[in-house]
């Protein structure tokens, strides 16, 4: 006999809230973890087909552990030096290209820069708190960078982490699945089933559609010859997961540092712009509908809302839960509604089905 409701509702908060402690007193403790299921979770497809070819597990384990060991060398070697030079010569360069900002709104709108106009003294401040912080932004910002991602997590902790998860995953698995309880285990299979479609089509798909559009558009600008192109494609890129954001926020960065770069060379202008229109071109039509699918079941609003409410609330390791934690929410809600519908509660009693009655 099955436990009631009430019981089942409570053990369930129960462990919800465990584990919303658990993420709050732990913190950047189980950030490797969390990163090494991650990716452990985003190369079980791979390590499934290596082993449908004839692989072992932890053949196909090795194999991946060893690629994606060289490629992370090669981004280390060649790509990260580069990204954070450009990152530092940018933060440096901001108060200069905000007083070119500055001259040029002078020299062709002298209307709006008069003396005591609210923009005029708007823009003052602005370039104060820049000319001030600007160095104090940059130590923040590269401080924060080694306390959260230190060399012991990136080269030693997370690769491991990843190699194990990877080479266990699927016994993990069964051993959940078998740790399940009996009344309950097949509705929940069907909502971890829907759970993996919706992350494995944002997670997997959308984040190589980011890595595709991020690498496309620091090569391209960086040909073009645009200063800081390899950090305008890195945050484009990055954001992508949100439509059309990457692309808004990519593109006015990058036609704002041409403005002042390419001034007067308007076909250089043009050409940064049609980095960014190609881009989502390529997006809209090739890469998400084959990568992605026309049904994720994320909202953008809803993810800005998840991110943003999981990073105040747990920092970065909330920040990288954010995603999957949503991906729940959106089937266990609805999963709940569609249960709804077809309860008593909603349908009433005319929605109910009248006994047949012999005449």
């Amino acid at each position: 006999m099955g436990l009631p409701v009430e019981q089942q509702a409570k053990y369930w908060g129960i462990a919800t809230a465990v584990l919303f402690v658990l993420l709050w007193f732990l913190g950047d403790v189980i950030l490797p973890f969390v990163l090494g299921g991650a990716l452990a979770y985003c190369l079980d497809p791979i390590a499934d087909r290596l082993e449908k070819m004839g692989l072992s597990r932890i053949a196909a384990t090795i194999v991946i552990t060893l690629v994606a060991l060289m490629v992370f060398t090669i981004l280390i070697l060649l790509v990260v030096p580069t990204l954070i030079q450009q990152t530092s010569a940018l933060i440096r360069s901001a108060p200069e290209i905000f007083n070119n900002l500055q001259t040029f709104l002078a020299e062709r709108f002298p209307a709006i820069m008069v003396e005591d106009s609210t923009i005029r003294q708007q823009l003052l401040k602005i370039g104060e708190a820049i000319e001030s912080r600007g160095a104090e932004l940059l130590n923040t910002v590269v401080t924060s960078a080694a306390g959260l991602v230190n060399i012991l997590v990136l080269v030693v902790i997370v690769p491991v982490v990843t190699f194990y998860l990877l080479l266990d995953w699927d016994n993990m698995t069964a051993k959940i699945d078998d740790l399940l309880p009996r009344d309950h285990a097949p509705t929940v299979r069907h909502l971890a089933k829907e759970i993996d479609k919706t992350l494995a089509s944002f997670i997997r798909g959308q984040g190589t559609v980011c890595v595709i559009l991020g690498t496309y558009y620091a090569i391209a600008l960086m040909l073009i010859g645009l200063n800081f192109g390899l950090v305008v494609g890195f945050i484009a890129g990055l954001i992508s997961f949100i439509p059309y954001v990457g692309a808004v926020v990519g593109g006015g960065l990058a036609l704002g540092l041409g403005i002042f770069q390419f001034w007067g060379e308007w076909y250089m202008l043009a050409a940064v712009a049609a980095v960014f229109f190609s881009g989502q071109m390529v997006e809209g039509n090739i890469l998400t509908p084959n990568l992605v699918g026309s049904s994720v079941g994320l909202h953008p609003v809803w993810l800005i809302f998840a991110l943003s409410v999981f990073g105040s609330l747990f920092g970065f390791v909330g920040m990288l839960v954010a995603v999957p934690v949503a991906a729940m929410i959106g089937v266990i809600a609805r999963f709940a509604i569609s249960r709804y519908k077809d309860g008593r509660l909603y349908n009433g009693v005319s929605g109910q089905q009248e006994p047949e009655t012999d005449d």
